[in-house]
């Protein structure tokens, strides 16, 4: 019995060992973190129409840019979120990409190499989704500061959507595209209208470009609505489609931890801050009313969602993830 038992405790002692070495074995073949995200593009139907929000990347805001708030009342509001706000507060830049089933339509072009290496991922985001650039037939833009504009350009000045016929509102036009008023401008007051008539520069030597008013219906299901305030002539898309509605409005929120609770809070970029608060008070009253989507170029990623009133002001509900529905054969 006893040669029995001292026999036992070998094979016991083995066979701990080999545990432990596979344990180290395993231990050893942990990879590396992978600290990169998937690729930046998000898709849903509205009615018929495919929308694809394209993330152009993320920018950081001081918080003194708010104007109208008490600098702790604009932190509480922050904090109650939980954005943290100690060092900027970090502010998507969206663009949006719409398929009608007659025309592929991008909806701003994004930031490109104007702001930096955290932003213009639109391009290589709009090709992981399954486009080219070369397939963009009209080009949308809400307004023309360069978070917007510069993507419309590569880095030798030439069209990234070759193909496309660029549309911008009257009002930004006649502003940012106004050489004259440019140059009458001290030197460093000049920088966002420069980079304006860079990128569209392209599109107007080809007869690609052409200014439009509020209440046109651009393309079908498509119409311009005035939101002007942040810049002279900012526009926003209304799409209809069978019986949904989404309306891409650009820059009307800057801070949705902030301007969902008190709308009456600017930003240092709006051009007319008075008609910017004006103009967010009543897109945000219509969107409840009418219960319709919103696509937002500053909101986070996708940018896309709902608005409700709460006790304060209003809230954002962001869209869920979710597959595309496929009608079934």
């Amino acid at each position: 019995m006893m040669s029995m038992i001292s026999s036992r405790w070998p094979r016991r002692a083995l066979v701990a060992a080999i545990s432990a070495g596979w344990v180290a074995a395993a231990q050893a073949e942990v990879p590396a973190q992978q600290q990169e995200q998937a690729s930046g593009w998000f898709r849903m139907m509205v009615g018929d129409t495919e929308v694809t929000a394209l993330y152009d990347g993320h920018t950081t805001l001081d918080t003194s840019l708010l104007k109208g708030m008490e600098h702790d009342e604009i932190l509480r509001h922050l904090d109650a979120l939980f954005i943290d706000a100690e060092n900027g507060m970090q502010t998507a830049v969206n663009a949006f990409l719409i398929h009608t089933g007659q025309n592929l339509v991008l909806v701003d072009a994004g930031s490109a190499a104007c702001f930096g290496p955290t932003l213009g991922q639109v391009e290589q985001n709009l090709r992981a989704s399954g486009y080219a650039p070369e397939q963009v037939d009209t080009i949308l833009m809400t307004h023309l500061h360069p978070d917007h504009v510069c993507g419309l350009v590569d880095e030798n000045g030439e069209a990234v959507y070759p193909n496309a016929e660029l549309r911008a509102s009257e009002g930004d036009a006649d502003f940012w595209l106004d050489e004259e008023r440019s140059q009458a401008l001290p030197e460093e007051e000049r920088a966002f209208f420069t980079m304006a008539q860079e990128a569209v520069a392209p599109y107007q030597e080809a007869g690609r470009f052409s200014p439009f008013a509020s209440g046109d219906e651009l393309l079908m299901g498509i119409v311009a609505r005035d939101t002007h305030g942040h810049t002279p002539g900012h526009a926003s898309f209304m799409l209809n489609s069978d019986d949904d509605a989404m309306l891409v409005w650009g820059d009307v929120v800057h801070s949705y931890g902030v301007q969902f609770a008190d709308p009456s809070v600017a930003i240092e970029f709006d051009s007319d801050p008075e008609q910017a608060v004006h103009t967010r008070e009543a897109v945000l009253e219509r969107a409840v009313d009418e219960k319709h989507w919103v696509a937002g170029a500053h909101m986070p990623f996708p940018g896309i969602g709902h608005i409700v009133e709460d006790e304060e002001g209003y809230r954002w509900l962001p869209i869920e993830f979710a597959p595309i529905a496929r009608d079934s054969e």
